[in-house]
Order: C-alpha cells, then structure tokens, then sequence
C-alpha cells in the first residue's frame, strides 16, 4: 500500500485526515498480511457515501422482489416475471443490471425446479402448482449496484422441496453468523457447506458469491465449499453477496449449451438458492438487499 502522511486525506476519499480516518486500519490489514491472510484492496472498501448510494440501490432492489412476491403465483410465466422486474425498476429510475450484461437478454434471471441459476425467463415457461423457483434482481441506481434473490413455492409444493427450500434459507442465516469485521470468508462458506450436507444436501462449488456496489461483481470470490481459516479478509467497509445454491441431490451441473447461460443440475433434481448483500461493519454487518 501507498503510505500517507497522517495529516494528508484519506484515500478511502472520506474528506477526514488519515490519521483520524484509516490510519489504525491500515496497520491492522498490514498486521494480517504478515501472517499470511489474503487481505482486500483499498479498492474493495467502501466509504460513507458510496455506503449509502448502495443503500438506496438496495431499496429498490428489495421493492422489486417484494411486488414479485405479491403476484408470483401458478399460471405466470416467466417472461411476465421479467416484465414486471423490468417495469418496476424503471419506474423507481433505476436500471435492470441483468439486462445485455455480457449478451444476458433479460432484466432478471428466473431459475425454476432443477435449474440452478441464471435462467432465462420465456413466454414458454408457465409456473404451475409445485413448482419452486429463484428470482434473482440486480439493480443500477445512479452507477450503484444491489443484487439480491428469493425462493418462491408455488401452490402446493411437495414437503421435500420445502424443505430444501427452508434449509437453503438457514443456511444463509448461518453463514450471517460468520460475517464480522477481521474473520474469514472461509470460516463463513465452511459454516454453511455443513450445514448442507448435515441436512442431507450437497453445495454447488462452481459459482459463488461475489463483491458489489460499485460493479456489478467484484472480488472477492465467495465459496461456500471453502475450508475454516481459509478465504479473505472481512473488513469494514466491504460488501459482498452470500448466496449458496444447495442441491438435493449431485453438486454436479452443467450448462445449457444453447443459450450459454442456464445452469442446470446433473442429475435433474432440484435446486434451491437464497441470497442476501452484506455490508461488513465495525461490529458485525448489515443486510442491504435480500
């Protein structure tokens, strides 16, 4: 790291004196850098008014799903879906974030029964009675970014999804009990991975979570396969998404080939996945979009 004179600014762009802003903090990342542990660029912190750009991104992320939630029901398809995650984040003068990320069509990303992510909604996609499904909603709101999903239970779903879906959701919660400034984000993915497999389940190890706010995905990387005392740094400042995809049966999957997106589940069974956007704190974290 650059080294900065105590009474020069910040370079977390703050506006305060370094010795009064990031000064201690700095000392303490070098700290931990010595003793091996993969610490996050200056770039991965963010400050009090990015923070609360974010925050805004995120509450209109979080007003999406919830007028997904209010609708969602049997005999919607998946392109309505889209329209409506379309409609109600232009409305609120914000930007779909899916929509022509890297040649992605939609403006959200709809993945149903044994689709693991990244489904594509379609006219052809009717949702019935059993049906589970993620809807995943990102969101640009003046150059900020919020990502969140949630799983829906469509009619009378069997108990076995259900419960997939549940354990899917306390897994989250469980992770959340690792997030806490100067832990690891191994310590966090592990906590999760075993609860999984205590349940019966496997955990998708190819895709992960990921850091956000000023792009749409940044590092770190986020396992949730990941070994204790392994991954980086937690600090401050940073943020990321917690978002495993937990599987009943194989943690196989592969991708669609024709569309290049759509992640499926090798064996065909079924998927399920939450995900939250954490903010690291000074004494533990903040939700800001789920």
């Amino acid at each position: 790291m650059n080294k900065i004179g105590r009474n020069d600014l910040c370079w977390c762009g703050s506006g305060k004196k370094y010795k009064k802003c990031h000064s201690d903090f700095d000392s303490r990342i070098e700290f931990f850098e010595h003793e091996g542990k993969t610490v996050p660029t200056r770039e991965l912190i963010k400050n009090e008014e990015q923070i609360q750009a974010i925050r805004e991104s995120g509450k209109i992320n979080i007003a999406v799903l919830d007028y997904v939630a209010e609708h969602i029901k049997a005999g919607v398809t998946t392109e309505e879906i889209n329209q409506w995650v379309h409609n109600e984040t232009i409305s609120r003068g914000a930007i779909p974030a899916p929509l022509d990320y890297e040649g992605f069509p939609k403006s959200v990303c709809t993945s149903v029964n044994n689709e693991v992510c990244h489904g594509i909604p379609s006219e052809e996609v009717v949702l019935k009675d059993g049906d589970i499904i993620n809807v995943d909603v990102s969101t640009i709101y003046k150059g900020y970014f919020s990502d969140s999903s949630r799983m829906f239970c469509i009619g009378d779903v069997s108990e076995e999804k259900k419960r997939l879906v549940e354990v899917t959701k306390k897994s989250l919660e469980i992770g959340l009990e690792y997030v806490k400034p100067w832990g690891l984000l191994g310590d966090m993915g592990h906590a999760i991975h075993e609860f999984a497999v205590q349940n019966g389940y496997t955990v998708v190890r190819e895709i992960g979570g990921h850091g956000v706010g000023i792009e749409f995905h940044e590092d770190p990387w986020v396992s949730y396969v990941s070994e204790p005392n392994t991954g980086m740094l937690m600090v401050p400042g940073m943020m990321f998404t917690i978002e495993p995809m937990i599987n009943m049966g194989t943690d196989e999957i592969f991708i669609d080939e024709e569309n290049g997106w759509t992640v499926y589940t090798a064996d065909e069974e079924p998927s399920a996945q939450w995900e939250i956007q954490v903010l690291v704190t000074n004494d533990g974290y903040e939700i800001i979009a789920y």
